[in-house]
Order: structure tokens, then C-alpha cells, then sequence
């Protein structure tokens, strides 16, 4: 090993606040982890370091809960379902954990909705926390840090841990590629809202519930959930071992919550036996290696001196169109990279 470096898989030094942090997450200490979350939520470098050894750190602690992600259009009742079922299963001696992905404002970034305000009910829960982070206008609504965030919550002792997002999009493959199970709500009342999901994420989800199934829109729900899975027939499953179900709840009167949890541990099940979980999550990993990457290389590209100063200029003139993006990005990438993008 080279002098200085840290081998893969030897955790890299503490310093003594970071240790005493790890060991109040471990003890299951709700302000360890509320400091911890904001740290990975920095932005600054030292903290980004810090984290990073944090993480690093509590990882053998991580891994054994149930991930999983809500999406659906606005109005769905994502954070009512949400609240209603985490409820009934912290109730039922489960502990979870709510990472609500706020919306953020474009003028001072911070959360718009609250959903902690929201989830009255479910934050007075001794075994339940909820954790709203603005999504600082990442692309789908998911927080950047949402996927250290989880990890955290995993070594404070929650077995199950919610990540809500901001609503259907095109990059709500970013939740996706962060959970085990991808729960996709619909409205009874969805009409063309339903129709205009479907191609577009119908096929990330493992999980499709109805929502509002009671009272006037009862049977209205019960229509939905049959066109559902009518569609759900014409697509290819994600994984050999899962078709995906189609159900439906009332949060109001907390109805369809058994259903919904014995579905989830029948995925689960299913997914383990065959190793199509493991098979997830190392793909997941993966795939969060190489965005890391994109990140730390874009910042350091933005962070170049020479970059920095000619930037200004290439962006004017690919704006008065004396120049293409291409070219004037691979000028940027050639004083970056101190050679050709692409040699002769």
C-alpha cells in the first residue's frame, strides 16, 4: 500500500467528532443522525470529506432495511398514503424512516412543501422519522445526498425507509435506481393524468396502488385499478421473479395497509430467493460510483482557472450562434484536460 493512501475496503481516519457521531447513529440517537444528514447535505468540501468517512464507516451497519420509493402526479396523495401507512406499520412494531424530497425554491432553495408539517401524525410516532430535504432543483426531485441520507437511517436501526419524490417525471428513474421496490400511485379519478403516465414510468414500477378507494370513489378506484392492470399485461416485467400487482387503499380510513405491506414482503421474498436484490443493489452502487464521477468531474472542470475564464466568453458566442456548443465545449475539455479531446 502506498504511503499516505487507504487500501479498498480499509475505512479511511476518523477524527474524534466524526467517531462520536457514528457511535450516536449506531445507539440510535435521533440528533446524531439529524447532524449526520446535514452533513451530507453540504455542499462544503470539508464536510463532503467528513461525510464521506462517515458513510464509509457505517456501511457494515447498512443494507438491511426495505427501500422504497413513492411517485405519482400531484395530487395523488402520495404524502396522505404515505403518513397512513407508515402509521399503521410503526404500529405494528416496524420503525421507519420518511426521506420527503421537497420541491425547492428557485429564489432562495429552500423546501416548499414541508411534508414534516404534513405528517402530523406519522412525526408523533416514537418509532417513526421523517426527514424533509429541499431537492436543490435536481432534475426529478430527488436530493443529491438522498441515497447517503438512506444509508444513514439504515444504520440508525429503521428497517423500513420511505423516499418520496416530488411527482412524475422523466428522471423519476433516479428514485428508482436507489430502492429495492418502486411504488407508483394513481388516482381513481386520473383520467387522461393515467393514460399519460403510463408509458412513461408505469414500467419502473414493481408496485402500482390505487389511491382514495372509498366513498363516492369507491368503484371509480376499483375501474382504475383493472385498466391498470390490463396495461401491466402488454409490458415486460422488470425482473424474471415479479409481475407487478395492482392495489387498492383508502388512507382515510387506513384500509388496504395489510394488503399493501404482505405484497411488499412477498417481492422482497421473491426477490432475495432468486438474487435479484443483491443483483439491485450492486447495480445501484455501481451506477452511484460513475454519478459521483460525472459530479466531482464537472465541478472540477467548472473550478479550472482556465475554464473559468474563457467560459463566459464560448457561452456568449454559442449564444449569438457564432459558434456550436460542440466545439466551444471541446475548447472548454482541451484547456481541462491540457491536450485534444479528440487527437488527430
Amino acid at each position: 500500500m502506498m504511503t499516505g493512501s487507504v487500501s479498498a475496503g480499509e475505512p479511511a481516519p476518523m477524527t474524534g467528532a466524526t467517531q462520536a457521531l457514528a457511535t450516536g447513529i449506531i445507539a440510535g440517537e435521533r440528533r446524531a443522525l439529524a447532524r449526520a444528514i446535514t452533513l451530507v447535505e453540504s455542499t462544503r468540501h470539508d464536510h463532503r470529506i467528513q461525510a464521506s468517512r462517515l458513510i464509509e464507516h457505517l456501511l457494515p451497519s447498512t443494507g438491511r432495511a426495505i427501500r422504497i420509493g413513492f411517485s405519482g402526479p400531484p395530487g395523488v396523495g402520495k404524502s396522505t398514503f404515505i403518513e397512513a401507512f407508515g402509521t399503521w406499520l410503526t404500529r405494528s412494531g416496524r420503525k421507519v424512516a420518511v426521506l420527503a424530497v421537497d420541491p425547492s425554491s428557485s429564489r432562495s432553495g429552500g423546501s416548499i412543501l414541508g411534508d414534516k408539517t404534513r405528517m402530523e401524525t406519522l412525526s408523533r410516532e416514537p418509532n417513526a422519522y421523517i426527514r424533509p430535504s429541499p431537492s436543490s432543483c435536481t432534475l426529478g426531485g430527488v436530493a443529491r445526498r438522498t441515497r447517503e441520507a438512506m444509508l444513514l437511517t439504515e444504520a440508525a436501526g429503521f428497517d423500513v425507509v420511505f423516499i418520496e419524490t416530488v411527482g412524475v417525471g422523466q428522471s423519476e428513474t433516479a428514485v428508482a435506481d436507489m430502492v429495492d421496490l418502486f411504488v407508483l400511485l394513481a388516482s381513481p379519478a386520473g383520467g387522461d393524468d393515467l393514460q399519460g403516465i403510463k408509458r412513461g414510468i408505469m414500467e419502473l414500477a414493481d408496485l402500482l396502488i390505487v389511491t382514495k378507494a372509498d366513498g363516492d370513489l369507491a368503484l371509480a378506484a376499483q375501474r382504475a385499478a383493472s385498466e391498470l392492470r390490463s396495461a401491466l399485461h402488454l409490458m415486460r416485467p422488470k425482473v424474471p421473479c415479479w409481475r407487478p400487482k395492482v392495489l387498492t387503499v383508502s388512507s382515510v380510513s387506513a384500509t388496504g395497509m395489510d394488503a399493501v405491506w404482505a405484497t411488499i414482503n412477498e417481492f422482497r421474498q421473491a426477490m432475495e430467493t432468486s438474487g435479484e436484490l443483491a443483483k439491485l443493489r450492486a447495480e445501484q452502487a455501481r451506477a452511484a460510483l460513475w454519478r459521483e464521477i460525472e459530479d466531482g468531474l464537472i465541478t472540477a472542470l467548472k473550478d479550472h482557472p482556465t475554464v473559468a475564464a474563457e467560459a463566459p466568453g464560448l457561452e456568449s458566442a454559442v449564444v449569438a450562434r457564432e459558434t456550436t456548443p460542440t466545439l466551444a465545449a471541446e475548447r472548454l475539455l482541451t484547456a481541462f484536460l491540457g491536450r485534444p479531446v479528440w487527437p488527430d
